[in-house]
């Protein structure tokens, strides 16, 4: 975490690293990211930087936190269209408002998703309570699913969680590229024609899961 003087600083030149952090983080990952490159580009010397960070490794988790205040307050109030929704459909609520998400905060949301989905940091130990939390909440939901009838009783839980959990990421870091593409991502998000890709990408997904009718059909 970011060290006193870092928080100290004025507000402008506080943002101004966060900024240089985000860009270089987006554009080169974590591994081929440059201090230097952040410095020069966020106008403070060297030895400045480590007095406000310990390292690289230590700007990238600011940022994280940074994302996670930003998701806080964006997230705050809102909640899905109906309180009668079934798994899958607050699922897929929850993937597109992820993806409106995304497309408030496209550069540093890209920066986090390309170290730890790029670079496979979220499956490792640094970051593993990141990932452990997104696992925990799969698996409550694909219980109550199999509870609620929704889900084949059969389907092996861990299995389930990992198809959603690796699906629910694809589709994010799909998304994500192709909507940096757009002049105005928030729009090409919230398309028809978008809003179509993502429910037929969820669709795949879903119809694995879930049960079908013949399995509802009891046998003579």
């Amino acid at each position: 975490m970011p060290k006193q003087t870092f928080l100290n600083l004025p507000d402008e030149k506080r943002q101004a690293v966060v900024n240089a952090a985000i860009d270089e983080f987006s554009e080169f990952g974590f591994e081929a990211a440059s201090i230097n490159r952040i410095v020069a580009n966020s106008g403070i010397s060297k030895g400045s930087f480590y007095q406000y960070f310990e390292d690289k490794m230590d700007a990238f988790k600011y940022l994280l936190t940074v994302l996670e205040r930003e998701k806080a307050e964006y997230f705050n109030g809102k909640h899905p269209p109906s309180k009668n929704m079934d798994t899958f459909q607050y699922f897929r609520w929850m993937i597109k408002a992820g993806m409106e998400f995304n497309s408030a905060y496209p550069r540093i949301t890209q920066a986090i998703s390309r170290v730890l989905i790029g670079e496979g940091l979220y499956y490792g130990k640094t970051f593993g309570e990141y990932h452990q939390k997104a696992v925990d909440a799969f698996s409550m939901m694909i219980q109550q699913a199999i509870k609620r009838g929704e889900v084949d009783p059969s389907v092996d839980v861990d299995l389930a969680v990992m198809v959603m959990d690796t699906w629910s990421n694809a589709i994010s870091s799909y998304i994500l590229n192709e909507g940096m593409k757009q002049k105005d991502m928030m729009k090409w998000v919230r398309s028809a024609r978008t809003q179509e890709k993502i429910d037929k990408l969820l669709y795949v997904m879903e119809y694995g899961l879930r049960k079908t009718e013949s399995q509802f059909i009891s046998n003579p």
